[in-house]
């Protein structure tokens, strides 16, 4: 039987320590499910990209950084929100195809699937407190340099798609809102 594992994140973006857990998991399971959370969610500062988006980069960071051929051992699948926590992890077997394992560090993420007895499998994290995708919309929204939190074709695909403009844009709107409030 295959052994297949579940990987959730919004990646808003992509940053080296995801890819840092993809490798890990794809070195516990045959084939690795990378759901797209929060789908339905973009052009908000916490959620500035697309999903369509967020499969790009996905998608050629791992081609690219990690290995192209093992993108036949790994599904992206978008998830959107649902509103009601109890049903997220329903959901999302609706989803995505039958799988082991999940894969996550999030204490909220846990709690749902260990409620379900699904095994869990927290991956490694590497310098945390540096290497999250708040830190590099922060970096980006500031003018300081992101780049080194995330891969060169993350970076060069969100160059491409316009990101730190519209990561600023959203960044400045909400200071303005904020101002008026």
């Amino acid at each position: 039987m295959v052994k297949r594992g579940l990987f959730v994140g919004r990646f808003q973006p992509l940053h080296n320590g995801h890819i840092n857990s993809i490798k890990y998991c794809l070195d516990k399971v045959d084939e690795l499910v990378i759901v797209i959370g929060s789908s339905d969610k973009s052009f908000e500062f916490k959620n500035p990209f697309t999903a369509g988006e967020r499969i790009e980069i996905i998608r050629e960071t791992i081609c690219k950084e990690i290995r192209k051929d093992i993108l036949q051992n790994t599904i992206l699948i978008p998830v959107p929100d649902v509103g009601v926590h109890k049903l997220w992890t329903h959901n999302i077997d609706l989803l995505v195809p039958r799988y082991n394992v999940v894969f996550t560090n999030d204490p909220f993420t846990t709690m749902l699937f260990n409620e379900r007895r699904i095994e869990i499998i927290h991956p490694e994290i590497i310098n945390r407190e540096k290497l999250s995708a708040t830190e590099v919309r922060h970096r980006i929204s500031n003018n300081r340099n992101w780049k080194e939190l995330v891969s060169a074709e993350t970076a060069k695909i969100i160059e491409e798609i316009n990101g730190i403009e519209r990561i600023k844009a959203i960044h400045n709107i909400n200071h303005q809102n904020k101002k008026q409030q």
